[in-house]
């Protein structure tokens, strides 16, 4: 990246340098929006109980998400450069506070699934955008920090998303409108601070178009290789979020929301933390050890299902939630490394809709199948399933620099 400090703030205002102030308001903009995507999560045994619906609408409930983030991805992908970051940044911002808004009122399923698609859109203009606008927003000298502060607002912000609703649910008076409330303040203070995020783009409508997926010849190889560490790791994402909490309730008849929210708020906590302590580990080490824990993070999951031991929940919660980080940082930076830079975008779009496609159909996979052998079954099911693609995934990694 250049280490230009000067450029057109993108909303008509004078040349702005980059500043900390800048940096800390773009990954506060970035990590609220992220955690208004996963408030439902603890929620949803709640949400079972006021519509009368099941496991299988909790995974379609969850997944319509996913199909809003990868409907965003291609839709949106460009719009930066043909608009600038930050008017994009602000409909995605005007986006999370439509979809707060939709779950504050909440009288019907059928708001919940618009809330959800609206959400989804916005987390996809975020994952396109969000992280290349913290990077532009960085001093000279701390790119390595903007680097860290990107992964921190966007996997540490789907965790506290799910901590904060989780909470607010068990000690706060209505667990399913105050969540949302707070949100819906914390993105009104995300839309005033976007005033002070540095925008370097010159807006070129030319530029407005479809950023349709595909793979780049030079970095199809590692693609490949990188595929089962996102599908495996996007996988755990999807079943803990969408799955987890009914299995709580229901197996291991906890039903606190607050219990809820920090047993998958771990899983992407501890994705974040170890995406921060072991970026600088060559890249083959990365994929076996992320690979490896998420095979143990899966029998231990087996295992507590079987036991009914919310112990080893949180055990393989925390170790699914630092092996997904661990191979999808790594698959990320091979991909991008491997790409020439007029292609990354192209490249890395690909690499998320595979991602969320792992999240969101096994998912409903999952709370389908549930309907026919239960929910410990059908996840075990999965478990073994994503075991095997690590497995995959394991055999893949000689094609990873060992240095």
């Amino acid at each position: 990246m250049p280490d230009e400090t000067m450029s057109t703030n993108g909303w008509g205002s004078a040349p702005r340098a980059a500043s900390g102030w800048g940096l800390a308001a773009s990954a506060y903009v970035f990590a609220v929006v992220m955690m208004g995507t996963t408030l439902p999560t603890p929620l949803y045994p709640q949400y079972e109980v006021e519509f009368g619906f099941g496991n299988a609408q909790t995974t379609v409930l969850f997944a319509i998400y996913a199909a809003g983030v990868i409907a965003s991805l291609v839709l949106f992908g460009r719009f930066s450069e043909a608009i600038g970051r930050r008017p994009l940044l602000a409909a995605g911002v005007v986006l999370s506070v439509a979809s707060a808004v939709l779950f504050m009122i909440g009288s019907s399923l059928g708001l919940l699934y618009t809330g959800r698609v609206l959400s989804g859109l916005a987390a996809g203009i975020f994952t396109a955008t969000g992280t290349v606008t913290v990077l532009e927003n960085a001093p000279s000298g701390r790119h390595r920090l903007a680097a860290s502060l990107a992964t921190a607002a966007n996997m540490g912000g789907l965790g506290l998303g799910i901590l904060m609703a989780g909470l607010l649910a068990h000690f706060a008076p209505g667990p399913l409108f105050t969540p949302f409330l707070v949100n819906a303040i914390t993105l009104v203070i995300a839309g005033f601070a976007l005033f002070i995020v540095r925008d370097r783009v010159q807006p070129n409508p030319a530029a407005l178009r479809l950023q349709l997926p595909g793979i780049p010849a030079e970095s199809r190889r590692i693609f490949l290789a990188a595929c089962p560490g996102a599908i495996a790791g996007f996988t755990l994402c999807g079943l803990y979020s969408a799955i987890a909490p009914n299995f709580m309730g229901q197996t291991l008849h906890v039903s606190s929301p607050a219990v809820t929210g920090t047993v998958v708020f771990l899983l992407f906590g501890a994705s974040a933390t170890a995406q921060l302590i072991f970026r600088d580990l060559a890249d083959r080490t990365l994929i076996v050890l992320g690979s490896t824990t998420m095979i143990i993070s899966m029998a231990a999951l087996v295992i507590a299902l079987e036991t009914g031991s919310l112990i080893l929940l949180i055990v393989s919660s925390l170790l699914a939630g630092m092996g997904q980080g661990l191979v999808f940082m790594t698959g990320m930076r091979a991909i991008t490394t491997a790409t020439q830079p007029e292609r990354r975008t192209e490249a890395t779009t690909s690499y998320f809709i595979v991602a969320y496609l792992a999240m969101s159909l096994p998912a409903v996979g999952a709370g389908l199948l549930a309907s026919e052998i239960g929910l410990a079954g059908s996840t075990t099911v999965f478990a073994a399933a994503v075991a095997c693609v690590c497995v995959v995934g394991l055999l893949a990694s000689g094609r990873f620099a060992a240095k």
